[in-house]
């Protein structure tokens, strides 16, 4: 974009958008580089001290081999990610200069990375339980790692895809639509319908928070500027206003965009990093299950806890499964149970066997710390396995269960997610430098869709003001509850709706390619997966 001059004058006319096109230093491209390497290495040292601590003797590299490369795709998605994602939370104020680009972007990247570090882990197992169980209990065989490329890959393409357009699609979106195209193909290989491939009340309750987030950011977004302009036109007009030129806006007011472009940062990396730490940890309990099956950070005074929560929840599955009985290993049937969502008269009584059994193994060996290497990935199988079934059951209106019971049940299920649903420190900082390398690099694109393209009319500082608040928002209220929303459509439907709000009209070409981009992006993903996993399998 370059000044041209006005008929008639002398001076250029300002250009409508800020300078994005800083040029490049030699030392910050060795800076990144360094950043890189060291982190790979500190990924590659973290692993070796985790292994090194369990006693396993390493027999064979290949594992290890597939471990990295999978690590690297995972950690591929995060990256792209951090540029496609993150490019939102900086376009509001490198438009209404408040930050300069170069500066808000590495500002964003960082307030990313912390955003990682301090997530709960919620999200990534909300993500991990919309995968066939089948895949979850064996994703150290060639089926687990032919899932977890084909979905990575699928999601970074299109993710790639669309951002080389420069259209603002979402990644969670995408990784979704990637996990439920694995799942019919899966089930499609197995000779079953492909609607039994996925755990289609989970993908209900995720793809409803995907929905209504974009409508809920245009809403809020839209009301929130009213009301703003209802209260501080008069008092405080230069809210208002469009930036002059290249002039940063008053200090109290660059202060508000700073801090909500902060927040959005945070709240991105919080929600969004945790994706792809969901699918870190199944790979890493799929090729090193000795160090990262269960969680062996666990004190072993947490034994007797989980011994007591876990005969309270046997007695109330007794109860249902009294007058039968099992005949052998109880696994198929609950396993059965949890893919298809059907309770039979084998359900209660081979539930029951599994609790009893996992309350065995605690009690015997005294601590997760101290389960035997080679019955680690087994006493994992078998607790994620119960906590899935326990899941579905609570939510179950053919169980019948009082609220007493269902409190019960979920105390105990706590316990269980507690020894296999936990993240290691080192996974977080990986995926956290991801994340925010990622936010430094290939951002304009992207910003100068949501900068420029989506209103008629510059974007101003109350415009950006309320986009980003009501982003920040509703990513925050659903990581507290455990859903993945995606960044990229509440924000841009936040700034489409303080456009709307203050009568600045829409560019519908970019409105209309958004929403195209939202409407194609789970069957494209899916038919990606789908069809990279039908290889993979064949491969592997």
């Amino acid at each position: 974009m370059t000044d041209a001059a006005l008929p008639g004058s002398i001076e250029p006319a300002l250009k409508k958008g800020p300078d994005l096109d800083r040029g490049f230093h030699p030392l910050t491209g060795v800076i990144y580089l360094g950043v890189v390497a060291a982190a790979l290495l500190f990924v590659a040292y973290s692993i070796y001290t985790d292994v090194d601590a369990t006693g396993t003797r390493v027999t064979s590299l290949l594992p290890y081999i597939l471990l990295f490369i999978a690590l690297l795709i995972a950690l591929g998605f995060e990256f792209v990610n951090g540029f496609h994602d993150t490019a939102n939370a900086v376009a509001t104020v490198i438009y209404t200069r408040s930050m300069p680009a170069h500066i808000a972007v590495i500002w964003s990247g960082m307030f990313n990375l912390f955003g990682v570090l301090l997530s709960s882990g919620a999200v990534a197992f909300g993500i991990v339980s919309l995968l066939p169980v089948e895949l979850i209990l064996q994703v150290g065989s060639g089926a687990g790692f032919a899932m977890v490329f084909a979905l990575l890959i699928a999601a970074i393409i299109w993710n790639v895809g669309t951002w080389y357009f420069g259209l603002p699609a979402s990644s969670s979106h995408t990784l979704i639509g990637s996990i439920i195209g694995v799942g019919i193909m899966n089930a499609l290989l197995h000779g079953r319908s492909g609607t039994s491939g996925v755990d289609w009340s989970q993908a209900t309750s995720i793809g409803k928070a995907l929905l209504l987030s974009p409508l809920f950011g245009f809403l809020l977004a839209a009301g929130l500027l009213l009301v703003l302009k209802t209260v501080l036109l008069k008092a405080g007009p230069a809210l208002f206003a469009e930036p002059k030129g290249d002039q940063p806006p008053p200090i109290w007011i660059r202060g508000i965009l700073v801090l909500t472009c902060t927040l959005v940062s945070f709240f991105h990396g919080s929600n969004d990093g945790q994706k792809g730490m969901g699918l870190i940890m199944l790979i890493l309990i799929g090729t090193v299950p000795t160090a990262y099956a269960l969680n062996r950070t666990l004190p072993a005074s947490e034994t007797a806890r989980f011994v007591t929560t876990s005969d309270a929840a046997s007695k109330i599955i007794d109860s249902k499964a009294a007058g039968y009985s099992v005949l052998g290993n109880p696994r198929p049937a609950v396993t059965n149970y949890v893919a298809a969502h059907q309770i039979n008269e084998g359900t209660y009584p081979s539930l029951a066997v599994l609790v009893r059994d996992i309350g065995q193994q605690v009690t015997q060996y005294g601590s997760l710390a101290k389960v035997p290497s080679e019955r680690v990935g087994n006493t994992r199988n078998d607790m994620y396995l119960a906590s899935e079934a326990i899941r579905i059951l609570m939510k179950d209106k053919e169980s019948e269960l009082s609220s007493a019971e269902v409190a019960t049940l979920g105390t105990y299920k706590s316990a269980l997610d507690e020894s296999t649903k936990f993240i290691p420190t080192w996974v977080k900082i990986a995926v956290a430098i991801a994340l925010g390398l990622g936010t430094m690099v290939g951002w304009k694109r992207i910003v100068v869709t949501v900068g420029e393209k989506i209103g008629k009319t510059h974007l101003t500082y109350a415009q950006g003001a309320c986009a980003e608040i009501t982003a920040a928002a509703t990513i925050a209220a659903a990581d507290g509850y455990g859903l993945p929303v995606s960044t990229t459509h509440v924000l841009s439907s936040g700034i489409a709706g303080a456009m709307s709000a203050n009568g600045s009209g829409l560019q519908w070409s970019t409105i209309r390619n958004i929403a195209l981009a939202w409407v194609l992006t789970l069957p494209a993903a899916m038919l990606l997966s789908g069809t990279l996993y039908f290889l993979f399998s064949k491969l592997f």
